[in-house]
């Protein structure tokens, strides 16, 4: 059991700490151990790693913050080795980081990512398993999985850089340190990480040297530290913000800002606050999005700002003031997000990139989307009809993209997603008017017989209560991450046959601001494919699409695989009529779905019934749900539907089980299907019991056990035992 490998032990800290530490035989004998220095009144912490922890532990003692700590948790066991103790600590600074409850006085940026034997196989469960712990101690608050979905932990600066991020860091660093240029401009596409290295860029001018390590940048580690300390002695206390022109976005970053120590909130501004005051540093995330005077929702603001400056309001942009308010600018930039009229025309950027005062960094690699650069190539020869019928369909093992011949059957496998991963959404392009925004009553979206809302907040909608029941819009997705996204193709976008060309049509593009003025309709065109291209590049794991014109339904089925909706087809019968409980038809649970206790489900009028199995003898404790997902498709492939018994006790061990987690850091309980196996589990479910491992018997590499130590009985309950699939 993975329980024996691991040990997590409390002690003050103090100087009698060296004292206790003579009777833990991993300190004395100098195995390597991960800790965590804490403060549970000034909520602050710090992680590392040792082979000498009385050495470190003196150190640490006589250092000015770190001595301020009162408690040390050593984490030890029989397992660890230097690389997995490097790998835990990397973990631990990258996951409490993104919990939300400690600050930590770690400096590190680009932590370890190195592979190492049984990595994946052994470590990363002793690593759930020490969270596990923590959690229940009261040192770390969510779930992996909340914490894997969280702004907070996508944007850390604690996360590792890939090879081509660290140079393109390093190229930012040497551009500015060296004074050759005024403008660096960093180009790529939407999902290159734009937005991390802004942030490693301010967490790197805002953090103690003494306490930072750039050990992760190999070879480069002495040209890193000496470019820092030139641009610290260029810029020794510099006056710097990150300038975020979309209002929703730049919300969000703000928090991030607030949870990394060193960086402040207020560090993160819109356009106007440039235009009131001179900085050292500007830079600039999504700065295509930067305004010009064309289809605004509020000319006085920008007047405003032209104003101030001097500036000639129907000639000039937002890039214009921040290329006046700052000796050194840092531009993130991708001309294929620019989604409307407003934004500062591409000209503006191009004859800024040939100015001798401008250097050029690209970024190229995808690291969003696990369908990597592949994937992005595709959709651009897709939607910019470069691709033909001679063009091999996409296919990745890693990556789910699929096209839909309906609407309902697209909403149902998102739900589906969102469950298993959370992060799973509907996005559109402006093909419906937005009735519902001054009448909720309304609906906005109609396809066929479904009806559907737009998102019902602007600002950090992806996050908000009743997402997964709305349809997002570029506007609350730009700059965010998904796990999967639903993408709805309106009426505005078809295809010409004869022609062989993508077309819009204008009257069915119900973003004013997005169109006015416009006289060109390939201009709007353009836009518009930049909106779609746009959001197909949202989701990390998966993208499916839905088409309301069928005739471009019917092009885009030559380049993406079809959805198989018979794949989920099963010879399951639903009574409707003449039910008899228990008798002749048994309750159906969509887990999908449940909102009251589980417990309370069967006294709903409007339960579902299934028609009861020859082969079964009536018994009121047997209900049926479905599986969701690929966890236990080993046993039970996604959509099949299972009997299962209520549970009342005794051994479940190796057996497949359904149960209900209620302490994930999620407002709802989470209800999943799993072998189980435990050791101290009471018969009534109400004594306390030591270790339980969730089996996930599945295929799919994304997939591991799940350790939970030391779970409380109020969290977790096993509702029912598995008796046999219907299918």
């Amino acid at each position: 059991m993975i329980s024996t490998q691991m040990k997590i032990n409390h002690y003050d800290f103090e100087k009698s700490l060296f004292d206790r530490l003579n009777t833990n035989h991993f300190a004395k004998d100098l195995w390597p151990i991960v800790y965590i220095l804490s403060d549970v009144e000034t909520k602050t912490a710090y992680v590392g790693e040792t082979t000498d922890v009385y050495s470190r532990m003196d150190a640490h003692l006589k250092h000015e913050s770190k001595g301020k700590l009162k408690s040390v948790h050593l984490i030890t066991s029989e397992k660890f080795n230097k690389s997995a103790t490097l790998d835990i600590e990397s973990n631990l600074i990258k996951y409490l980081s993104g919990d939300d409850v400690y600050g930590l006085l770690n400096g590190n940026l680009g932590l370890a990512n190195h592979n190492y034997y049984q990595k994946k196989e052994v470590y990363w469960d002793i690593f759930k398993s020490i969270w596990n712990q923590l959690r229940a101690a009261g040192i770390t608050k969510h779930s992996i999985q909340h914490i894997d979905n969280s702004d907070l932990f996508k944007y850390s600066p604690y996360k590792s850089l890939t090879q081509e991020q660290s140079q393109g860091l390093f190229q930012i660093l040497k551009s500015l340190a060296t004074g050759n240029y005024k403008n660096t401009i960093v180009e790529g596409g939407a999902g290159t990480g734009k937005t991390i290295l802004a942030i490693f860029l301010f967490k790197i001018l805002s953090s103690q040297l003494d306490d930072f390590s750039f050990k992760e940048f190999g070879d480069d580690e002495k040209e890193f530290i000496r470019l820092v300390k030139e641009l610290r002695c260029k810029l020794p206390e510099p006056k710097m913000a990150l300038v975020v022109p979309m209002s929703s976005f730049r919300a969000t970053l703000k928090k991030v800002f607030k949870n990394i120590k060193g960086l402040n909130p207020k560090m993160v501004i819109g356009p106007t606050e440039v235009s009131k005051e001179k900085f050292d540093l500007l830079v600039v995330d999504e700065s295509h999005r930067l305004r010009r005077r064309v289809n605004l929702t509020n000319y006085k603001s920008f007047d405003d700002g032209c104003k101030r400056l001097g500036l000639d309001k129907h000639s000039c942009s937002e890039l214009d003031w921040v290329l006046m308010q700052s000796d050194n600018v840092v531009l993130f930039y991708d001309e294929g997000q620019s989604i409307k009229p407003t934004d500062t025309p591409t000209t503006e950027f191009e004859r800024l990139k040939q100015n001798k005062e401008s250097n050029l960094i690209p970024l190229k690699s995808q690291f969003r989307v696990k369908g990597g650069n592949a994937y992005v190539d595709y959709i651009e020869s897709i939607l910019q009809e470069k691709a033909n019928i001679e063009t091999p369909k996409f296919n990745s093992k890693s990556y789910e993209f699929l096209l839909f011949d309906d609407i309902d059957d697209m909403i149902d496998q998102i739900r589906k997603r969102d469950n298993e991963s959370g992060l799973a959404r509907l996005i559109s392009g402006f093909s419906w008017k937005w009735i519902s925004k001054n009448d909720k009553s309304l609906k906005d979206i109609k396809i066929g017989e479904r009806e559907l809302m737009w998102n019902g907040t602007p600002d950090d909608w992806i996050n908000s209560e009743n997402s997964i029941n709305e349809v997002g819009c570029i506007h609350t997705t730009q700059g965010y991450d998904l796990n999967y996204s639903g993408i709805i193709f309106g009426n505005e976008i078809s295809y010409d046959p004869q022609e062989q060309k993508i077309i819009i049509k204008p009257e069915n593009y119900h973003d004013k601001n997005g169109k006015n003025t416009i006289t060109d309709e390939e201009v709007l065109k353009g836009y518009i494919i930049n909106i779609y291209k746009t959001l197909m590049l949202r989701g990390i794991k998966g993208t499916y699409v839905y088409v309301c014109d069928p005739i471009l339904r019917n092009h885009l089925d030559s380049f993406i695989p079809k959805y198989k909706a018979e794949q989920n087809k099963t010879n399951v019968s639903f009574k409707t009529d003449n039910i008899v409980p228990f008798v002749n038809a048994i309750p159906f649970i969509d887990l999908n779905t449940i909102e009251a206790e589980f417990e309370e489900i069967h006294n709903k009028s409007d339960e579902k019934w299934i028609e009861m199995p020859r082969d079964l003898e009536p018994h009121n404790d047997v209900f049926a749900t479905r599986v969701i997902g690929e966890s236990m498709n080993k046993v039970l492939s996604n959509g099949t539907y299972c009997l299962f018994k209520k549970y009342v006790g005794g051994s479940i061990n190796g057996q497949i089980v359904l149960i209900k987690k209620t302490n994930t850091g999620d407002k709802s309980p989470i209800y999943s299907i799993k072998e189980y196996e435990g050791k101290g589990y009471g018969e009534d479910q109400n004594n306390g019991y030591q270790t339980i491992v969730l089996k996930s018997l599945s295929t799919a590499p994304e997939y591991s056990n799940v350790v939970e130590e030391e779970v409380e009985p109020c969290s977790f309950k096993i509702i029912g035992t598995f008796l046999c699939a219907l299918d």
